[in-house]
């Protein structure tokens, strides 16, 4: 009996106190709906501050927050309490991190972290709470923490960084940005994989002796590679990545590797956003133009950072983010710095004047191999790669139908003399030439010569010779002077053929035949002329006959009644040898004097 009224007893109480401990639990919810510092304890007497910080409620006990904050002592000494709660309102600072500040002033232990040390050591400084006003202050344990357990390690560092987005001119003021660069840099130049593995897929000449040694991986790199991974500086927003950058670049650091690393960040914000993103947005749109700028006033200026592939790539971009000119400059300035590493498809970069169909930037090409031209100083190799190179670009954009005369021409004659320093015939010219008369098959006589203009026929092969005498897409002109030219070059391999197995000619009867042979020149070229000028006048007279049919053909119409009418009587005898149409048929008239 006594046992069962002991367990009644027990049950109920302990149902009475659950139900207390759940009203509790409620009310604290429900308190925590209304002000954020419902867990401070709350004294008997006591002056309690009542603020928002960025929308956030909390109610503080002066008392405590003047033990700690010396700025706050400063205000109520020398101001209104209004003020106090004006500058309260206005606090710089997230309302968590404000949130950790109240719990250490009210004597809570703070778990310190990489995402929080920054932020409350802003705010600490900015409240003033300093060793010389209350000892063990927030502001020194923060900056100990700091200097301890984030600055050594590479990874936190960078996560501590990253959390002073929002407050980055406080932590300017404060020197911690500085600081977290400084560190950064440090790691970097004592490890530049730290920013990633350098571009070896393409022939640096001007790598240094110290660039090789960095590029050689540490053992010890590769025994832990598996268990530790760096974090990587393109989870750093612009701002921030940009002055990290922009000390490396003035320190000691390969620009190999920071180039790395800001290739890393272009294609993170720029080129991976925009694939099939047809429709940005302006806001991201901004963003990647800015990051595209920012990337290339960062590079160094060093030759072959980067393949001419992804420097066109980057130019695309540039392009069509309408980034500012200084940008788009300085990208063709590098891409001409190392242009006989390209390929005729790198040369293929997109016009912004047209919407729907494919068409080509010339002037941005004229500008880049004029680029190439005016810095190079290397060997013979380069200089036929890129008259290899325009020549192939030539063919490639000679099918554009909406290729003006002009901009073509103006190819071709850069072609044609990059490719005079070379050993390289005029074929491919020729080749482009034949594929533009081609594709624009209503050009005029004269505008065909216009393009024909910076060709060179004494360079073209026997082969290409042989094709343009019988190409009837060339102009009438055009034909005669390359046949002249095959003559010429048949009568030189003729006279080679018969000096080249003797050398039986004296020296008189070599002088003898090189004046035969000058006299005939004199013969063929006066010969060649008279064919021109013969040439001409048939012209004009096709010209004039044509001219002649399409005005008989005007009066055809009007006669061509009477004409039939003319040819029916001629057949029938009605018109005599002088042309006397107008004869009638009558009864033939018998003389009488004939009969008998």
């Amino acid at each position: 009996m006594w046992f069962s009224s002991v367990l009644a007893v027990i049950c109920c109480t302990g149902r009475r106190i659950g139900s207390i401990i759940l009203k509790n639990l409620q009310n604290m919810v429900d308190k925590s709906d209304k002000d954020v510092s419902y867990w401070l304890p709350k004294p008997k007497s006591r002056i309690d501050m009542q603020f928002h910080v960025r929308g956030v409620p909390f109610t503080l006990e002066r008392d405590i927050i003047v033990e700690k904050s010396a700025k706050i002592v400063e205000i109520l000494n020398e101001q209104s309490d209004d003020s106090i709660y004006q500058f309260l309102r206005n606090i710089p600072a997230h309302p968590k991190t404000f949130e950790l500040v109240a719990r250490f002033c009210h004597g809570f232990e703070l778990q310190m972290s990489c995402e929080n040390v920054l932020p409350l050591a802003c705010l600490a400084f900015y409240l003033g709470m300093t060793e010389s006003h209350s000892p063990n202050n927030l502001l020194s344990k923060a900056v100990t923490f700091f200097e301890q357990r984030i600055l050594p390690c590479w990874n936190e560092t960078i996560k501590a960084f990253l959390t002073t987005e929002d407050i980055i001119q406080q932590a300017v003021d404060t020197g911690l940005v500085g600081e977290c660069i400084e560190s950064l840099v440090c790691k970097a130049v004592n490890d530049p994989y730290l920013l990633g593995e350098p571009l070896v897929n393409f022939v640096n000449d001007e790598l240094s002796e110290d660039d090789e040694f960095h590029h050689k991986p540490s053992a010890r790199r590769k025994l832990f590679v598996s268990e530790w991974q760096s974090e990587d500086l393109t989870i750093l927003p612009l701002s921030l990545y940009e002055l990290t950058i922009h000390s490396m670049n003035q320190h000691a650091v390969p620009p190999r590797f920071v180039a790395a690393s800001l290739l890393k960040y272009a294609k993170k914000w720029v080129f991976c956003s925009a694939k099939g993103d047809k429709k940005m947005s302006v806001c991201k749109t901004n963003h990647q133009r800015e990051v595209m700028e920012a990337v290339e006033r960062l590079l160094p200026h060093q030759k072959g950072l980067f393949p001419c592939t992804i420097l066109f790539e980057m130019l695309r971009f540039a392009i069509h983010l309408e980034a500012n000119v200084g940008c788009r400059n300085g990208l063709e300035l590098r891409i001409g710095k190392q242009l006989d590493q390209a390929t005729a498809s790198d040369l293929l970069i997109p016009s912004r004047d047209y919407a729907k169909e494919m068409h080509y930037d010339i002037e941005c090409v004229k500008r880049i191999i004029k680029h190439f031209y005016r810095d190079y100083n290397s060997n013979m190799e380069g200089l036929t790669a890129v008259a290899r190179l325009i020549e192939e670009f030539l063919i490639e954009v000679a099918s554009d139908r909406d290729l003006e005369i002009s901009a073509f021409v103006s190819l071709v004659e850069m072609s044609s003399a990059a490719s005079m320093g070379t050993d390289r015939s005029s074929d491919g010219i020729y080749r482009a030439i034949d594929i533009y008369l081609d594709k624009h098959s209503y050009l005029t006589e004269s505008e065909k010569e216009e393009v024909c203009r910076g060709l060179d026929y004494h360079r073209m092969s026997a082969e290409t010779c042989e094709h343009a005498a019988k190409n009837q897409r060339l102009p009438l002109r055009i034909v005669v002077q390359v046949l002249f030219l095959v003559q010429l070059q048949l009568r030189d391999a003729i006279t080679r053929e018969m000096q080249g197995p003797d050398n039986r000619l004296t020296q008189d009867e070599v002088e003898k035949d090189e004046r035969e042979l000058a006299l005939n020149d004199g013969v063929q070229k006066s010969e060649m002329e008279k064919m021109s000028n013969k040439v001409m006048e048939l012209e004009k007279e096709c010209h004039m006959m044509r001219k002649e049919i399409e005005e008989g053909c005007i009066h055809m119409v009007k006669k061509e009644k009477t004409s039939m009418w003319r040819e029916m009587k001629r057949k029938f005898g009605c018109i005599n040898k002088m042309n006397n149409c107008n004869c009638q048929v009558k009864k033939k008239k018998v003389h009488p004097k004939l009969w008998p």
